[in-house]
């Protein structure tokens, strides 16, 4: 690393920690001002709270990166151009990309350091959180109804159609996976009913990992002609073939920001579009994940070319272009999403498209101003 990198480099540094700081602390203030009142309604003590956001907040980074990157590029070399240190290096023979280029080893090393964090931190932080907002809100409800009131979710159905299983419960509790009105149709691969179980109650069994059925009935049908064959009541059953996961199950009841990466592969694995038009939203959240690590590069692209050369005497025409264009690709992302979600385009056009595009034009520009 030369003098010029060692410099321009630590002034990024300096300015990329306030920034990582600024936008974090703004996201945390919003998350709060939302949020906080529930927790202390739901009887959270402060430190309670102080563990909760500890355990939130590395959900933000995949927002907070990328946008810390660009606002220290372009403060910190719009500072330098502002007083003509940029023309000086530039009239001693250097290009832009060896003038940028440790800021351009940073944008890759911060690409990387997203896909990790993707994979690992993020989805752990996004379960967990979750985990203790509901287990707040529940002991909550537990003051004012009973066991089998709490965390009620109406109506839930459910197709896994790897095994050919169709799930309905009148109502299934978040808080103790037990479910109430149970039908699971089991069908062949022409989708003909061959069995069906009915259930008063059932309860999925953590340590065996399936459900267990009270008071129910199983049918058994003519896959041919559709009459039932065989009708056997039971008072209780272990059902070790039905192994689907009461998390998987009610996942679609939630939005699909509200899910991890590995939720979202589950809810896709288990899942596909044909069988339920729901999953195209997750679908494109699952792939924007996998895109995301990418806007680092394209915020390095936009940053620096407009860092180096707005107006001297005015700066911030530069930024104001490269926040303009960086809006440009956040509209862009949302307006793909819908059509994702409309299933107008795949899902992984939809994820890929905006970043695929905003990448090659931020490649263009960088390339005008070398």
């Amino acid at each position: 690393m030369t003098t010029f990198d060692r410099y321009i480099f630590s002034e990024w540094v300096k300015t990329f920690l306030l920034a990582m700081g600024l936008t974090l602390g703004l996201l945390l203030m919003e998350d709060m001002y939302d949020d906080l009142p529930d927790l202390l309604v739901y009887g959270a003590s402060i430190m309670d709270v102080a563990w909760y956001y500890l355990v939130l907040v590395p959900s933000f980074l995949p927002i907070v990166l990328p946008l810390a990157l660009m606002i220290s590029v372009l403060f910190s070399l719009g500072n330098l151009h502002r007083n003509n240190e940029i023309i000086a290096m530039r009239a001693c023979g250097l290009s832009l990309y060896k003038l940028t280029r440790s800021l351009w080893t940073m944008g890759i090393a911060f690409t990387f350091l997203l896909f990790y964090l993707n994979a690992q931190l993020v989805p752990w932080s996004v379960e967990q959180s979750r985990k203790i907002w509901d287990n707040y809100a529940f002991a909550e409800q537990l003051t004012q109804k009973d066991e089998e009131n709490v965390g009620l979710i109406y109506n839930l159905s459910f197709y896994n159609h790897k095994e050919k299983r169709l799930w309905f419960m009148n109502r299934f509790s978040e808080y103790n996976y037990r479910g109430y009105g149970i039908t699971v149709s089991i069908l062949d691969g022409n989708r003909r009913e061959i069995t069906r179980l009915l259930a008063n109650e059932g309860y999925y069994d953590d340590l065996d990992g399936n459900w267990v059925f009270i008071n129910g009935r199983e049918t058994i049908f003519d896959s041919e002609q559709g009459d039932p064959i065989r009708s056997l009541s039971f008072k209780r059953k272990n059902l070790p073939y039905l192994s689907e996961e009461p998390a998987l199950m009610n996942s679609l009841e939630k939005r699909p920001k509200d899910l991890s990466f590995f939720q979202l592969g589950k809810i896709l694995d288990k899942i596909s579009a044909k069988d339920d038009p729901r999953v195209n939203g997750y679908a494109v959240r699952y792939h924007s994940i996998l895109a995301n690590p990418f806007s680092c590069l394209i915020v390095m692209g936009l940053a620096i070319p407009y860092a180096v050369a707005g107006v001297r005497v005015n700066p911030m025409v530069g930024v104001s272009k490269s926040f303009g264009l960086f809006l440009a690709y956040y509209f862009m992302s949302s307006f793909c999403t819908l059509l994702g979600e409309r299933q107008i385009i795949e899902p992984f056009q939809a994820a890929w498209l905006p970043n695929v595009l905003m990448f090659f034009f931020a490649l263009f520009i960088y390339r005008k101003a070398i």
